[in-house]
């Protein structure tokens, strides 16, 4: 594999829409109810999000490593550390750049929008470093989802919209939450998917600690529970109806719970995992399309 290639797999684009989809909610719900929108903010926002989600990524790669749960026996893509296509001290540099560019797209926004989003944007940075890392890493405890559900939904929502109208709202709130459903499925599948090899490496993550029986069940009805969401949010809210194009995502939905339950062949979960990015990335397209249209 050339250089290219192989920090592009490094950086897992399959799971770069989850950092995008909330921005995405966030910003049209300030351009479109709201009315405000300033293009340099939304980029620098991108940036950010971005290389938060790579930085993780990089750091989960070194880390998972250095404490042997990546291995032959693995059904996922080939992890660049693990793999030996990169020296684990690469990997951990390419973590810092990932970071230290997203601090710098931070810096920005904090100039133009607040000094909360220093702490918004240490506290990402943080739980993403000990996702894996550190002594007593949350993701092998089975908190994975917790962090995802926060931070790609809850805290990523609000802080899109934060950044363009230097404002809370209980609206940005409600949206965050089937987001961060959807964002959590993400890393149900994989968990799913490694939960023979992530036993024996003793990470214990939710779906180790549940079973795949369970997890399974889990994992449908997070789905399920985003789409049952956006009109209950439509009706407690002042939001316009046109969110409810959002369940025009709902067709994708079956089949990729169908896989999930009754698929463990490697190639068919790893299909999952990108056709979760895709549900989230349109479920998010179609809702930010509803607030625009208001």
């Amino acid at each position: 594999m050339g250089a290219a290639s192989v920090w592009i797999k490094a950086s897992r684009p399959k799971t770069l829409p989850a950092a995008l989809a909330p921005v995405a909610v966030g910003t049209c719900l300030a351009a479109g109810p709201a009315g405000i929108f300033r293009l340099p903010i939304l980029l620098a926002t991108i940036i950010g999000a971005l290389f938060i989600q790579i930085g993780t990524n990089l750091s989960n790669d070194y880390s998972d490593a250095r404490r042997g749960a990546d291995t032959e026996e693995r059904l996922g893509p080939v992890r660049v550390t693990a793999g030996g296509l990169v020296p684990p001290k690469q990997v951990l540099y390419a973590t810092w750049i990932s970071f230290a560019i997203s601090a710098l797209a931070g810096a920005y926004l904090v100039y133009e929008a607040g000094w909360e989003l220093i702490l918004v944007g240490a506290a990402s940075i943080i739980a993403g470093v000990l996702y894996t890392g550190g002594p007593r890493p949350y993701g092998y405890e089975g908190l994975g989802e917790v962090f995802v559900f926060l931070f790609f939904g809850v805290v990523a929502v609000m802080g899109s919209y934060f950044v363009q109208t230097e404002q809370l709202s209980w609206e940005a709130f409600a949206l965050s939450i089937p987001v961060g459903l959807l964002a959590c499925s993400l890393l149900m599948v994989n968990n799913i998917r490694d939960i023979d090899t992530d036993q024996r490496a003793g990470k214990r993550t939710l779906a180790v600690r549940l079973g795949r029986a369970k997890m399974r069940t889990v994992f449908s009805a997070t789905l399920l529970l985003a789409f049952a969401l956006v009109p209950i949010i439509w009706l407690v809210t002042d939001l316009p109806a046109w969110i409810n194009l959002a369940l025009l995502a709902l067709p994708l939905q079956p089949p990729l719970a169908k896989t999930v339950r009754d698929r463990t062949d490697g190639a068919a979960l790893n299909k999952a995992l990108a056709d979760s990015a895709r549900l989230e990335l349109a479920f998010c397209v179609l809702l930010s399309v509803g607030l625009l249209v208001a």
